[in-house]
């Protein structure tokens, strides 16, 4: 193994040595002990090993990054604790007091007695009563650290493990939180015995044989409150301010060749050391006495509340979640419906280009942020993706002629409970990656795993408010912050936080600011469909014709007519009256859809509960008239029309240059350019062309809708490894106990071992014996009834340490009694690495 590794097995099983140890164990507050009463935890494994299974359960759900995969033993459970990877992430989880409390054992004497802890926590003056609610929090603090085994130990040796100390000392290159520097003994290493004298006697201590007596007598100095406030009573007025620029961090500052005296007073006598040729540091003593002892200026114990800022009646919170929920409905398919004719192509690098997010936002009138939501969120919920054809282009999926067939209040729910988990942030779009590239709209780069977490917990302080209270933004912020402080993670947070606040006020998971009640139910897993139904306007089957070519549709319109109307009509505005204008295009694209003027007619007079205004019926008229008056058919394309007078007006005008027009007959033009491109050219010319087809016959223009392949919704990018439910919680307690009992059993000492003077396996260390040894060992505890410890590697590699009594050994396999699983288990020969004998009272 390497280095790294066996660092990490020193600090989870080797003990302290004896003459370390403190002669009594006081106040243990977490119950860590090695199991023998009165004894304390000499490492982190044996600390483990002393948790019950509940506690070790606990601790396993907390850090699910353990389990990956089992470990073999509490041993090699705590090895797996202490690696940077895990521990990093464990620190990412802790709140900030919790934090803030690590850090402080990270500059504190290793190990660190509670009452060290308690007073660089609180400050060094017990009665004060200023301490903010530290000294009542800090066992809660502790506890969580013990229980994400960060730390260790009784209560008189409180230890940090290694990884997080070196993860949160302050050096050079990486101050602490805390703005403490080195200590003395740090700052002065290297430094030369004749400058340590010097800094002793200028200090006013007496001279002493070797630098590790004087550094000594400096730090005793440093932290004597006493004698230290002597010292500096005799400092200049002016070295106080520079300590004062330093006290509470960053402790290095720039110098001079030549130093101003208040400068060089406090480096003559060791208040300020040097850290390179152009800094000075301050001394952790030294800050610490500056600071009344404590290592943070402001610790924060208690969460910051978030109370109500302002209050509404819960009936008008849902009102407004409805129509909000309403709204992004109609937007939902509105958007999903507008691509599945021509969506937009797929870019290269995947996701949908800057001038189609432009282009989609226009359409749905609002601005592009709030478009790429409304993509993504249709993407959640499976109802648009890429149809991954050789022309990629995106396009409604299957499930959305499923969606748009269920009642409003579950189309709704389908939207909000693919939101809620989604890892997919489009708050990021238009940003760019590490390497410069901008993120797209259905780009491969926007999952963000904390972003279900940030949202849940989002509606969970909402949910704490009474119905209708809506708090200010900042103070949610501030909780958060307060909850996962680590720099990164907590800035990450901050902007999901932000994001969460809009996305769930246009979706109607929240009204005014406070949560709905099909809000508090999407969070509670329950069905928010019911709950919001009632709240839903029933939808209409009939509109209100205007005389200025409008029409208003009072409420969400029945499917039927609002299909019809959405060709015949264009949207003018929304809201909880749609109102739609009629125009000589939206009738002519009725009319190219297949209906007549008649049907026209008939369909508003059904459906208007106002007499059919004469303007609306002459437009309708007007157009139809005109409609299929030319005739376009191909040649490469030509037009065909009874007058010719309105031929030769074509022909005249100077916008028909592009279509390469020419006279073939006098009823006839022949054109260069496409049937499609020569229909848009005469329609753009103030005409009303129909397509022809071969036989004479009018075209009806009805593209038929795409739709992709079937697709499965986007899966969600978990945050770490998924936390493990109470069956493999129990699974992964028992099996860890079960290579415990086997990586710990006293064995003999082999014949072999004892004859040749080769050493035996240390404890826990897989046996190796040869294959003839292993045979002839099981067979022997096979006839006397004995139990054998064996070393063990199964089909995928792992190695495990099991207790076993042999009762038959035959065929290349020897069957028994395993004593850490506590069944009967055959296991082949050939994978034994090794096989020792079990002391007398180990089975």
């Amino acid at each position: 193994m390497g280095t790294g590794r066996r660092d990490h097995d020193q600090e989870a099983n080797v003990p302290e040595p004896s003459s370390s140890r403190s002669s009594a164990g006081s106040g243990n507050r977490s119950g860590d002990s090695a199991g023998a009463p009165g004894t304390a935890p000499r490492s982190l494994a044996e600390a483990l090993r002393a948790r019950d299974d509940a506690a070790l359960a606990a601790l396993l759900h907390a850090r699910p990054d353990l389990l990956s995969p089992v470990p073999g033993d509490v041993t090699q459970l705590a090895t797996r604790a202490g690696t940077r990877a895990s521990v990093v992430r464990a620190l990412d989880r802790l709140d900030r007091f919790a934090l803030q409390t690590a850090e402080a054992l990270a500059v504190a004497p290793d190990p660190c007695p509670y009452p060290v802890l308690e007073s660089l926590m609180a400050g060094e003056d017990t009665d004060s009563g200023s301490d903010n609610g530290t000294r009542a929090e800090l066992p809660r603090a502790l506890a969580t650290l013990r229980d994400q085994a960060l730390v260790w130990g009784d209560d008189d040796r409180l230890r940090l493990v290694r990884t997080a100390r070196e993860l949160l000392a302050p050096s050079a290159s990486r101050p602490s939180p805390t703005g403490l520097g080195p200590t003395v003994a740090e700052a002065t290493a290297g430094m030369s015995p004749t400058r340590i004298q010097e800094i002793v006697a200028a200090a006013g201590l007496p001279a002493t044989h070797d630098p590790v007596s004087a550094v000594t007598a400096l730090t005793g100095l440093f932290t004597d409150r006493r004698r230290m406030s002597a010292l500096l009573d005799q400092a200049p007025a002016e070295a106080h301010q520079v300590l004062g620029r330093l006290v509470w961090g960053p402790p290095y500052g720039e110098v001079t060749p030549n130093p101003a005296p208040p400068v060089r007073w406090l480096r003559d006598r060791g208040l300020l050391l040097p850290s390179t040729a152009r800094t000075v540091v301050l001394p952790r003593e030294v800050a610490l006495h500056l600071r009344g002892g404590l290592a943070h200026r402001t610790p924060e114990p208690v969460a910051p509340q978030v109370t109500a800022h302002r209050e509404h009646r819960p009936q008008l919170v849902d009102a407004n979640a409805a129509g909000q929920a309403l709204a992004a409905l109609a937007t939902v398919e509105e958007l999903v419906k507008s691509w599945e004719h021509a969506g937009p192509p797929v870019l290269r690098a995947g996701g949908l280009s800057v001038r189609d997010l432009k282009r989609t936002a226009a359409a749905l009138d609002t601005d592009e942020p709030t478009a790429a939501f409304w993509i993504e969120l249709g993407y959640a919920a499976g109802l648009l993706a890429s149809d991954g054809e050789v022309d990629e282009r995106y396009a409604p999926t299957p499930a959305f002629d499923d969606w748009v067939e269920l009642p409003p209040a579950e189309r709704w729910a389908a939207l909000a409970t693919a939101w809620l988990p989604a890892t997919r942030t489009p708050g990021m779009v238009g940003e760019q990656d590490a390497k410069g590239r901008t993120l797209a709209a259905l780009g491969p780069d926007l999952d963000r795993s904390p972003a279900p977490d940030v949202r849940r917990r989002i509606l969970e302080l909402l949910a704490a408010l009474p119905e209708g209270a809506a708090p200010d933004p900042q103070a949610l912020l501030d909780r958060l912050a307060w909850e996962r402080p680590v720099r990164g993670t907590s800035e990450l947070r901050a902007r999901l936080a932000r994001w969460t606040l809009t996305e769930a006020e246009l979706l109607g998971v929240t009204g005014r600011g406070a949560l709905s009640g099909p809000g508090r139910a999407l969070l509670e897993h329950r069905d928010p469909a019911p709950l919001l139904a009632p709240l839903l306007p029933e939808p209409v089957d009939h509109v209100l014709l205007q005389a200025d070519l409008t029409a208003v549709a009072p409420g969400p319109l029945r499917r039927p007519l609002g299909d019809v109307l959405a060709v015949l009509a264009e949207v003018e505005s929304k809201g909880g009256a749609t109102v739609y204008r009629f125009t000589p295009g939206s009738v002519r694209r009725a009319l190219d859809a297949g209906r007549t003027a008649s049907d026209l007619h008939a369909f508003l007079a059904e459906h208007s509960i106002t007499p059919v205004p004469q303007p609306l019926a002459y437009l309708i008229d007007d157009v139809a008239r005109r409609h299929g008056h030319l005739r376009v058919g191909a040649a490469s394309s030509y037009v065909r029309c009874d007058d010719d007078g309105m031929l030769n007006e074509i022909l005249a005008d100077k916008r028909s240059a592009g279509l390469g027009l020419r006279r073939l007959a006098p009823t006839v033009l022949a054109a260069q350019a496409e049937p499609g491109a020569l229909l848009d050219g005469l329609r753009a010319m103030g005409y009303a062309p129909a397509a022809e087809s071969a036989t004479g016959d009018v075209l009806v223009a009805r593209a038929d809708a795409h739709r992709t392949p079937a697709r499965a919704k986007p899966v969600p990018v978990p945050e770490g490894p998924p936390v493990p439910d109470e069956t493999l919680l129990g699974a992964a307690v028992r099996a860890i106990r079960a290579g415990d009992v086997a990586a710990t059993a006293v064995r003999k000492e082999p014949a072999r071992a004892a004859d040749s003077g080769a050493p035996a396996p240390a404890p826990g260390e897989l046996p190796r014996t040869s294959a003839a040894e292993t045979l002839a060992t099981v067979q022997a505890a096979a006839l006397t009834g004995s139990a054998v410890w064996i070393g063990y590697v199964n089909a995928d590699g792992a190695a495990s340490q099991r207790v076993i009594a042999p009762v038959r050994v035959e065929g290349g396999f020897v069957t028994g009694y395993d004593h850490t699983a506590d069944e009967v288990r055959t296991y082949a020969l050939h994978r034994i690495t090794g096989v020792a004998e079990l002391a007398e009272d180990q089975v």
